[in-house]
This record gives C-alpha cells, sequence and structure tokens, in this order.
C-alpha cells in the first residue's frame, strides 16, 4: 500500500507551520513599512498641491480638503482643484491604512476674485495610522515650509507649530 502516514503528514504540516512563522511577522513589517512609505508620500504631494493652489488662484492655502479636488473631467477652479485624489480629499480620508486630515489656522487671506471661501495662511496636514503597531507605527505630518516630519507614537499633529517641534524625516 503506497501513501503518506500519519507522522509523516504531522512532519509537514509542522514544517509549514514554522515557515508561516518565520515568514508572517515579516510581511506585517513589510506592509507597516509600504504604508507608511505611501503615508509620507501623499503628505509630500498634499503639500505641492497647497503651494500650487496658492500660486494658481493667489487664495492663500486652500479653505477645506475638499477643495484639493473635485470632479474629474471638468476644468479646475479655485472651489475644485482637481489636485489630489479624491479618495484622500473626502470622507473617510483613508488611504493605505492611514487617516488623513487638513486642519487650516491664522488669519484668513482676502478672497480672490475666482474663488467662493478665503483661502488661509497656515495650514497642517497629517497622516495617523488606522491602527498603530498594525497599519503602521508612526504619524506624519507637514505645513507650509514642505518639510514632512513624523511622530513616532503614532498621535496626531494638530497645529502647525506641533508639527515643526517633531523630528523631520530624512
Amino acid at each position: 500500500m503506497s501513501g503518506f502516514s500519519l507522522i509523516e503528514l504531522l512532519i509537514v504540516v509542522a514544517i509549514i507551520l514554522i515557515i508561516a512563522a518565520i515568514a508572517i511577522p515579516n510581511l506585517l513589517k513589510a506592509r507597516m513599512s509600504a504604508n507608511e512609505a505611501s503615508a509620507a508620500e501623499n503628505l509630500r504631494t498634499i503639500t505641492t498641491a497647497a503651494v500650487v493652489y496658492n500660486s494658481t488662484w493667489n487664495n492663500g492655502f486652500p479653505p477645506t480638503f475638499a477643495t484639493f479636488g473635485g470632479p474629474g473631467g471638468n476644468s479646475s477652479t479655485c472651489d475644485f482643484a482637481q489636485l489630489v485624489d479624491n479618495t484622500l480629499v473626502n470622507a473617510p480620508n483613508q488611504k493605505s491604512g492611514y487617516q488623513f486630515a487638513y486642519t487650516v489656522s491664522g488669519p484668513t487671506v482676502v478672497v480672490a476674485p475666482t474663488c467662493s471661501a478665503p483661502g488661509f495662511f497656515q495650514y497642517v496636514v497629517s497622516a495617523t495610522p488606522l491602527t498603530v503597531g498594525f497599519t503602521g507605527n508612526r504619524s506624519f505630518c507637514s505645513d507650509q515650509p514642505g518639510i514632512i516630519h513624523f511622530d513616532a507614537t503614532g498621535a496626531t499633529t494638530a497645529t502647525p507649530a506641533a508639527c515643526e517641534a517633531l523630528p523631520a524625516l530624512q
């Protein structure tokens, strides 16, 4: 009679479990690193888009996060700039395991003639892991100087001053 004995099958299953125990933690670390890299790159895109908005419409920095997006296929306007993927700028503002937030601060600028709302002199944009230790370990933020900062605890940063107090991402 040919076939495998119960002992042989148990040995094969044990070897597969050992290999899985070694590989799965590394896979999770790789996924967290990819999520963190994606979050930092999305912040870089949003920061660049804020500068483009400011220079294109002369209306300061966008008044809301949704202003960065807009319906595709139409001409971009001051109110719908179409500079950033709508996945980021529309609720729930999540991508690749991170929650994104855009907060304006400081006084408003004089509203530009083609805009329905005035922009602001300052802003901070942040990316916070949805689950610290699972989707990412660090949170990230950026503001008008365009430097991306990180918080190793994964906490959300709400003001430009708090963001600039954090270490810069190298």
